[in-house]
């Protein structure tokens, strides 16, 4: 699994898929899964049931699909019922690796077989009986759970991180697993579901498929909870300089948002993590996970509104469900959300942040 653009539909697991609904017409960020007979997606990433699925018996697949203009890397799914599904990724080599999964898929389909995938990195079919979101919050217990520490590696600096060897003599300790072998395919299982992230380059190659396995059993290979107040210490790159007192606060949203860049004035899509006391909003690439941000929003003192336009927005097709924050230095940012329900709960979130947060 790994991360694409989905219009209107919901999330899960390690891939961010956009995909565009048939009714709305429009697109939104969801977590997505390869399962054996098609592609489930879901609201959120620790749902434990589905929103809804694209069947891949009969499917075609049309890469690349030129449906809309300017907008890069879709793909698109049609179903026998004549139903047409889009999917946009984030950069070429995240579309080419479901363009051949999905392929793969509709071709065991096809000869009557059930899609088998290679790799762990995809979803591990686990008992009914084990809940991962209640084993994710018994990790995170505080007296009983995994131990988050401050550990250096590679010259870095990780802060509320632990190593894979620690989750899996967890599991084994608190009885949750029998033997090693257990422990690696429960941790697994939390990593590909988004519970847990890596850290580092180790762990983080691991999880995109240079290593055998997804999570590494090893003391070197370091991960962090997914809500975690995670962060590696070092220089940021991009227009803001981030310090390290900034990742303290609170998780209170989190989400992707398109944001206009101040130099070039072009759109990206950028993973916003908004926290409170102190008050910032740092937001991330992506592909590239959360190790290190691009920038950084002191939003102490700031203002939030929503916008109709924005200043040389129309040469990019940028339109609809707009926002804009203006800092206390007079720096304006200009975002997009997916929808207006989305853009209402990012403006209420950040006006609370702004006003309570130091």
């Amino acid at each position: 699994m790994c991360p694409l653009l989905f219009p209107t539909r919901p999330h899960r697991s390690l891939l961010a898929l956009s995909t565009q609904g048939t009714v709305l017409n429009s697109w939104k960020v969801v977590w997505v899964v390869l399962a054996d007979d098609g592609i489930e997606f879901y609201k959120k990433k620790t749902d434990s049931s589905p929103k809804g699925m694209v069947p891949l018996k009969g499917a075609t697949l049309l890469s690349p699909c030129q449906d809309f203009g300017k907008r890069m890397l879709v793909f698109k799914i049609s179903t026998p019922k004549k139903q047409d599904h889009f999917f946009q990724a984030t950069h070429l080599q995240e579309r080419e690796a479901w363009i051949k999964d999905i392929k793969r898929a509709i071709t065991c389909l096809e000869g009557g077989k059930k899609f088998a995938r290679k790799s762990t990195r995809r979803s591990i079919r686990l008992p009914e009986t084990i809940n991962l979101g209640e084993l994710y919050t018994s990790m995170k217990d505080q007296d009983s759970g995994v131990k988050e520490l401050k550990l250096e590696k590679d010259k870095r600096v990780f802060n509320h991180c632990f190593t894979g060897s620690t989750v899996v003599d967890w599991l084994m300790s608190n009885n949750r697993a029998r033997n090693r072998d257990e422990g690696l395919m429960l941790a697994t299982a939390l990593l590909n579901e988004g519970y847990l992230q890596a850290a580092g380059d180790l762990s983080k190659g691991a999880a995109e498929g240079v290593s055998e396995c997804v999570l590494l059993d090893q003391p070197d290979a370091l991960y962090y909870f997914a809500d975690s107040g995670f962060f590696c210490e070092g220089y940021s790159s991009d227009e803001d300089v981030v310090l390290k007192e900034e990742f303290r606060g609170a998780v209170i949203k989190q989400g992707c948002l398109l944001k206009q860049g101040h130099r070039r004035k072009n759109w990206k899509v950028r993973k916003f993590i908004l926290r409170d006391d102190p008050a910032y909003m740092h937001y991330y690439d992506p592909t590239k996970g959360e190790d290190e941000p691009l920038g950084a929003i002191h939003l102490r003192g700031s203002v939030v509104t929503a916008v109709e336009y924005v200043p040389d927005a129309k040469k990019y097709d940028v339109d609809g469900n707009l926002f804009e924050i203006i800092t206390s230095d007079e720096t304006h940012y200009f975002l997009q959300a997916a929808t207006s329900e989305e853009r209402k709960e990012w403006i209420q979130a950040i006006q609370i942040v702004s006003k309570t947060g130091k």
